[in-house]
């Protein structure tokens, strides 16, 4: 028998950074397809000015620095964060949302890091934590789908709309955010939450024409964009991209918290499907957590990490004061994953668990 004999890494996917976030980009294709589909140009038009602001911030950022910004460009990781961000704003948010979002994601939160690498906290979802905070009504008007708008809108609409506030035809945000029979949309997470703290029962939250008379076909929407993301992150998996523990840990620690809680009260709290099938758990556990740099670095810490993001995003969705939860669950476990790789970080061969706590030491 032959064999062939090689040095470490045993790792024979040669990629460099950008060959992986070109793959990542790649893998978002589906969902944001989806999206544009049922939500309008919006979505692609806020993706677009999103690339072309990172791409500047980045750039300038690194001669400022006296850095070669034409090669820290090539690996698209400023690309990455600026499609994150794009999608999960309101497709007609103002322009200067998506412009302060991004600036700050690259600015702030990876190049004042030390760019690359060294930033603690996931850029897009901090970025998108401040611009929630700080403009609340903006981050939460959301559309219809297309075939449930009162007034239609395309392309031109959507230019206009983003920077001026108003369609071609003089229709208002408020007046695009109305469904065929007028009213104002909101997602199927923050209709249910609304109806149960107003004292409707889950399933009431979800029929109640108080709150939205075609709320299940909104849910049909987000479904199919759940499934897309999906898709993508599938295909990032079977590509080695990333490795199955944070999505399936984070996927099943919502999963679980939901089951039981809905066991113990299913008028109250929603079902396991219902969580995982709105909002962005989905895009979340494959494009966001999964994050090489701010996740966790060790198999046993990405199967705490991903569960504990699971865990968050149900408290906060259920107890908290915001319908979704994916950014703010993911910037708190950023914060703890030094200390989950401290305790999870596999011994090193030939020496006992003693001897490798001594010489972190």
């Amino acid at each position: 028998m032959n064999f062939k004999l090689t040095s470490s890494p045993h790792q024979h996917v040669r990629r460099n950074t950008g060959d992986v976030m070109k793959l990542v980009i790649l893998g978002l294709v589906p969902g944001v397809l989806m999206q544009t589909w049922f939500f309008g140009w919006g979505t692609l038009i806020q993706v677009i000015i999103a690339i072309l602001t990172a791409t500047v911030t980045e750039a300038a950022i690194l001669e400022m620095r006296k850095r070669d910004f034409e090669l820290a460009l090539k690996d698209y990781s400023a690309t990455v964060t600026a499609i994150l961000l794009a999608i999960s704003i309101p497709p007609f948010a103002p322009w200067w949302i998506i412009v302060i979002g991004t600036v700050f994601a690259i600015g702030i939160v990876k190049q004042l890091y030390g760019g690359l690498g060294f930033n603690v906290f996931n850029p897009a979802m901090a970025a998108y934590v401040m611009l929630l905070v700080s403009f609340p009504v903006h981050m939460t008007q959301w559309l219809p789908p297309m075939n449930l708008a009162q007034y239609s809108h395309n392309f031109l609409d959507a230019v206009y709309a983003i920077f001026t506030t108003f369609s071609v035809d003089g229709f208002s945000l408020a007046q695009l955010r109305t469904d065929i029979d007028g009213v104002t949309m909101a997602t199927p997470l923050d209709t249910v939450k609304t109806g149960l703290i107003q004292g409707y029962t889950y399933s009431e939250g979800l029929d109640h024409t108080i709150f939205n008379s075609v709320i299940n076909d909104v849910g049909v929407a987000s479904s199919w964009i759940s499934l897309s993301y999906l898709a993508g992150g599938l295909f990032l998996l079977k590509q080695k991209v990333i490795n199955w523990h944070i999505p399936i840990s984070m996927i099943a620690g919502l999963f679980f918290c939901a089951l039981f809680m809905s066991l113990v009260d299913s008028d109250l709290y929603p079902t396991a499907t219902f969580h995982l099938l709105n909002g962005s758990i989905i895009i979340g556990a494959f494009f966001i957590a999964t994050d090489p740099v701010s996740a966790s670095t060790t198999n046993k810490g990405r199967l705490i990490y991903g569960a504990a993001i699971g865990f968050w995003v149900y408290v906060i969705r259920t107890w908290g004061g915001y319908p979704d939860a994916i950014a703010f669950a993911v910037v708190i476990m950023n914060m703890a994953v030094p200390l989950i790789d401290y305790y999870t970080r596999p011994r090193t061969y030939g020496h006992s668990a003693a001897q490798t706590k001594k010489g972190a030491k």
